[in-house]
């Protein structure tokens, strides 16, 4: 597919702004749809792992999807929003274990 080449040189500034801010805008859009994507791999109830960058990984259970980033609460009990490009599920014996986020204590939120 051909595509016509904007000839920046030919824009004024204020069309060079406007033309940042769609550009800016779209790669937005762009990173909110891969991260939707990425989100989708993993389901509510399903033990994940990831990298805490705090003294190695954590190991929870994803319980909620926000925009960017999923909820994880941990065996412990914290709570993280995590990019979900940087989980990992947790396998046991072969499947992927589920757990109910309705069983989850919820209090420390």
């Amino acid at each position: 597919m051909a595509r016509d080449l904007i000839n920046i040189d030919e824009l004024s500034e204020a069309e060079l702004v406007d033309l940042n801010h769609r550009v800016v805008a779209r790669l937005r859009f762009l990173h909110e749809m891969h991260a939707h994507a990425d989100m989708l791999e993993y389901r509510i109830g399903e033990r994940v792992e990831f990298d805490s960058g705090r003294g190695g990984s954590r190991v929870g259970v994803l319980t909620k999807y926000n925009k960017k980033t999923v909820t994880v609460v941990t065996d412990t009990g914290e709570h993280w929003n995590v990019a979900p490009c940087h989980l990992r599920s947790v396998e046991n014996h072969g499947t992927h274990q589920r757990i109910d986020p309705k069983r989850i204590d919820h209090q420390n939120t």
